[in-house]
């Protein structure tokens, strides 16, 4: 399988999954070596290999844990896995670049003491699918990932997506669906990796290709997908790492989900998508003096950016990328200005989204939008450039912070996959 690999035989394959014919050579050796690196770690005999997206969020910043509306999309930046089951109730996974982390599935309760860390996300998982009434097992694997860490593409989502579609393919005859593997991603973060997050990343990276989702019922989220194709516009998605850093930006994340919560309960609800937007809006004064102003803003954020995601979508349906554009940068404009999840105000001599966003603007010169992506705080922006401007628009990107910084994306058309 090596030669064959390295000879083509795969490429319809890669090409099917990556979508970009350019990065055919790249990845024929990534797969490659991550086959040799299992066989020098585990030794030889049969393997499955497996794959999960990175996640691109297109529209509805910080809407899911308020069971709002969100657009996303899986990406051609990967995690992937060589794997062989085993019998010994072990599950272990060697990361590239990382030490080997070790799974008993026999004691898989969550630890605190574990929170934050690679072996938890893989208890969770693993502790997700057995309540579930799933079967799971041991396995060894090792996984190369080219998901940017910590940079707002969701390699966290990307890896427990990985891991709950392993033990689909290895023990369930690869029958539990996008949704439900998502579902038990988003459990592995919250209750064992201790992260707060919605579901949105998990569902992207999970099920693939661009999507509308609809988290009114998280239990029974509405999935669409939507038919649209940047490169007909002329246009390139465009992600630029800004080489921040998420360390201890947790308690920035969490108070988001915590202070928007805090308006809907005070209005008799446990999440904003449930409030009654006239009734909130009535009464702001009275909220401020119980709440403060922050929570307020961000929950005006919620109301617009929800609606902004149905007008991206209807957007795109109609062909429409100008309006779509507009509710693009729409959408950074607010994020910046009432969610304020583009630095933290810990350390206001940090703020490298910022930076990158003014410089984008400054570059774009109205021929192209950005917005912050994601999580925030640190990380990436996102950028929609027409493609005669992108290697202008990468160049002062790269310039800024430093070389292979700015990645040009396609939207992958699959989720969590057997190879």
């Amino acid at each position: 399988m090596l030669e064959e690999i390295r000879n083509g035989k795969f490429d319809k394959r890669l090409l099917d999954i990556y979508v970009d014919e350019s990065v055919l050579p790249y990845q024929r050796e990534r797969y490659a070596k991550a086959i040799e690196s299992f066989i020098n770690t585990y030794g030889e005999g049969e393997f499955e290999i497996y794959s999960a997206p990175g996640r691109s969020e297109i529209g509805g910043n910080h809407t899911d844990h308020q069971h709002g509306e969100v657009l996303a999309a899986s990406v051609n930046l990967d995690a992937i896995a060589v794997v062989r089951p085993t019998e010994n109730g072990l599950i272990r996974i060697l990361s590239e670049g990382y030490g080997e982390s070790v799974a008993d599935i026999n004691n898989i309760a969550p630890v605190h003491s574990e929170e934050g860390t690679t072996l938890s996300l893989i208890k969770g998982v693993a502790a997700g699918l057995k309540e579930r009434g799933y079967n799971i097992g041991g396995f060894n694997a090792y996984v190369t990932s080219d998901v940017l860490g910590g940079a707002g593409l969701s390699s966290s989502a990307a890896y427990e997506v990985l891991v709950g579609t392993i033990l689909s393919g290895l023990y369930n005859n690869m029958e539990i669906s996008p949704v439900l593997i998502a579902q038990v991603a988003q459990y592995a973060e919250n209750k064992f990796f201790g992260k707060p997050c919605g579901l949105m990343d998990q569902m992207a990276s999970s099920v693939g290709n661009l999507i509308h989702i609809d988290f009114e019922d998280p239990e029974k989220p509405v999935i669409e997908k939507v038919e649209a194709d940047f490169e007909s516009f002329g246009v390139s998605l465009c992600i630029v790492d800004t080489k921040g850093d998420h360390k201890d930006l947790t308690p920035d994340y969490a108070a988001i989900p915590l202070e928007m919560k805090a308006v809907a309960k005070a209005l008799g609800h446990s999440v904003l998508r449930n409030v009654d937007e006239d009734e909130f809006t009535k009464k702001i004064p009275e909220l401020r003096k119980e709440l403060g102003d922050r929570p307020i803003l961000r929950a005006i954020h919620f109301f617009n950016e929800d609606r902004r995601v149905r007008g991206q979508v209807k957007a795109l349906k109609e062909g429409n990328y100008a309006e779509f554009a507009r509710l693009i940068k729409e959408s950074g404009n607010s994020s910046f200005k009432f969610l304020q999840n583009v630095y933290t105000s810990a350390d206001v001599n940090n703020q490298a989204v910022s930076l990158g966003l003014a410089v984008s603007e400054d570059v774009l010169a109205g021929r192209g939008v950005s917005r912050v992506h994601g999580g925030g705080f640190a990380g990436t922006i996102q950028a929609f450039v027409p493609n005669e401007v992108v290697p202008e628009y990468k160049a002062a990107l790269d310039a800024l912070f430093g070389e292979g910084s700015c990645h040009v994306l396609k939207v992958r058309p699959y989720g969590g996959i057997r190879f």
